[in-house]
């Protein structure tokens, strides 16, 4: 029966406990790769059992972070008793800002370096406009300065007004040519400048050579800065500072993780600002605070759905999503996109899995279509494992969709409806490779990965929680899946397959861009993650000429969120899968990002 609940059309559904003979949906996700499973479920009590399935399983481990330990979680910085230290330090430093945008400070190495360091404390949001000021006011003088200015100083504006989407030229580096037009060698022992020259060469464009060679000259001249270290003690943070940009360039970074990592060096800098660290750290841990909160509220809807009850061979990872969230969007403000996008992420998640181990061709082709019906009279067709899942999409989506209806009166559901009815199809089509074992060329596992990757779908509903006004021309733009959607979402699966492709293919998958590769060009494994990784780099570089190019249906906010998601992907996958078997490594980040509060 369908009932209206607010103003949202859902099934009233009572599911009584199944008997002994039916209740086969209990998996041990440490049991081997294959399960051995009745199908009786899914038929009449009057037809014989059929012949029993060979399903695979993910071996997927319960989650780290259970309902009592998130609902336990108590964080001494909510509520109103650190807001007032905190409001303090802010006003302070508005003050010290304004006084740059009067000229009271006019070293261009201190306003620069200022507003860096707000950006990588994290607290550059408290301080938009003025921070908009000052790199206006520096911008407009960037013709008018003279040579001589240090390599630092200058590499560092250029990155600043860039990612601020100022246009400034590669040409501000030709001082530091040689008549040949290559880097001059008497830059390699400026460390400081090459640091900062190579973060700054990671925002170029396709078409601009000179950043593209700053960043194999640079990486090269670190690389033996590192190599040859000679454990000076004055110079420890300079080192540990090139090692962590080694790793992974800023513009590359989830933003919050980069701020609790900066933190810590920081306030080991002889001339940090002590009332700026302790700004940082107090808005580090109010902003956690908010976290646990969202989390708090996502952890009982997530234990009302039971998915991760009656799908037990599916991934439990409510905070993992809840992570991905925060890398999109961590601003204290926007804890209703968070909470929308976890909702979103952690039923995909339920739903890859039906598709990529769990579910026959025969029940995703019934349950693809149920999706593209987008009806609850479709859930008659569905096997009975997968009815909980399409129901709780459908609900969830439709609640959505109702929210915005009410508090806009747009109507989003055909948009959301869409994108999920296109990524059903792309699971479908992956499954097909998988059942019929065709081994698909690079070119078409990727025209079909970039949708199968879930990034548009996210980023439609992380558009519609952070947009208001919602525009009709906006939704249909990315409803087909503008350039800057596609690249974001290509980068995250080219990232994703670097990172987990091993472990899938050996619990049975389709063969990720990697293999495809591999398989074209008869290459070696270390050849094909070369090529994919120079891949990720020159669609970074397309990425950043769309994010220059400020494409006007969407707000500069939105466009962050777009960069941050093959941000957080980078940090994810950077040393393995983050998100199925939880590496250590990604525990400890969750755990230092949304758990653990600094001291102050």
């Amino acid at each position: 029966m369908a009932i209206l609940f607010n103003n949202v059309w859902m099934l009233s559904v009572v599911t009584s406990r199944p008997t002994p003979a039916t209740c086969f949906f209990s998996f041990n996700r440490g049991k081997p790769s294959s399960l051995v499973v009745s199908n009786a479920s899914m038929k009449s009590p009057d037809e014989p059992n059929p012949n029993t399935i060979q399903r695979r399983s993910g071996n997927y481990k319960p989650t780290m972070w259970d309902f009592q330990y998130i609902q336990s979680v108590n964080n001494r910085y909510a509520g109103d008793k650190y807001m007032e230290r905190f409001d303090k330090l802010k006003k302070e430093m508005k003050r010290n800002l304004m006084m740059i945008v009067e000229g009271s400070i006019q070293e261009l190495d201190a306003k620069l370096e200022l507003i860096d360091n707000l950006e990588r404390l994290g607290v550059s949001y408290h301080f938009k406009d003025e921070i908009m000021q000052i790199l206006r006011s520096v911008h407009d003088q960037t013709s008018t300065i003279a040579t001589g200015d240090s390599l630092h100083s200058i590499a560092l504006k250029f990155r600043l007004l860039r990612q601020h989407h100022f246009h400034i030229s590669q040409d501000i580096f030709d001082d530091f040519k040689d008549e040949n037009g290559n880097l001059k060698q008497n830059i390699c022992k400026d460390t400081k400048g090459l640091l900062e020259l190579y973060e700054a060469s990671f925002l170029s464009t396709e078409t601009e050579t000179t950043l593209k060679y700053a960043t194999r000259f640079t990486m090269a001249h670190l690389k033996n800065y590192v190599d040859n270290y000679d454990g000076d003690q004055d110079n420890d943070i300079m080192m540990e500072l090139v090692q962590h940009a080694l790793k992974l360039p800023r513009h590359w970074m989830m933003p919050r993780l980069e701020t609790e990592w900066y933190i810590s060096i920081y306030e080991r800098m002889p001339n940090a600002n002590p009332h700026l660290l302790e700004l940082a750290k107090l808005d580090f841990n109010i902003v956690q605070a908010t976290y646990q909160q969202d989390l708090r509220i996502l952890s009982m809807w997530w234990k009302s759905t039971c998915l991760a009850e009656k799908l037990s061979f599916s991934r439990d990872r409510l905070v993992e999503c809840f992570f991905w969230s925060v890398g999109l969007v961590f601003e204290p403000q926007h804890s209703l996109c968070r909470r929308m996008l976890t909702k979103n992420l952690a039923l995909i998640t339920v739903i890859d899995d039906i598709y990529d181990v769990y579910g026959t061709l025969d029940e995703l082709e019934i349950f693809t279509h149920a999706v593209e019906r987008w009806d609850v009279k479709a859930m008659e067709q569905l096997p009975d494992y997968t009815k909980i899942c399409y129901l709780s999409l459908f609900n969830t989506t439709n609640e959505m969709a109702y929210h915005i209806l009410k508090e806009q009166g747009i109507n989003v559901l055909p948009y959301l409806t869409k994108q999920f009815a296109d990524l059903s199809k792309a699971y479908l089509q992956e499954a097909k490779w998988y059942y019929n074992g065709y081994k698909p060329t690079l070119q078409e596992y990727m025209d079909n990965a970039w949708i199968s990757i879930a990034v548009a779908v996210m980023l439609l509903h992380a558009f519609i929680f952070v947009s208001n006004p919602i525009t009709i021309e906006a939704l249909e733009s990315l409803n087909k899946y503008p350039d800057i959607i596609r690249r974001s979402a290509t980068i995250s699966r080219f990232v994703d397959d670097l990172g987990t492709s091993s472990y899938e293919l050996n619990r049975g998958d389709v063969p990720k861009s990697m293999q495809c590769y591999m398989n074209e060009k008869s290459a070696s494994e270390e050849e094909a993650r070369k090529h994919i990784n120079l891949l990720i780099k020159e669609m970074w570089e397309l990425m950043n000429k769309d994010q220059i190019r400020k494409e006007v249906l969407f707000s500069e906010e939105f466009i962050r969120i777009v960069l941050n998601f093959s941000r957080t992907t980078n940090c994810m996958y950077q040393h393995g899968d983050g998100h199925g078997i939880q590496n250590s490594h990604i525990k400890n980040q969750i755990s230092k990002l949304l758990f653990e509060p600094l001291i102050v």
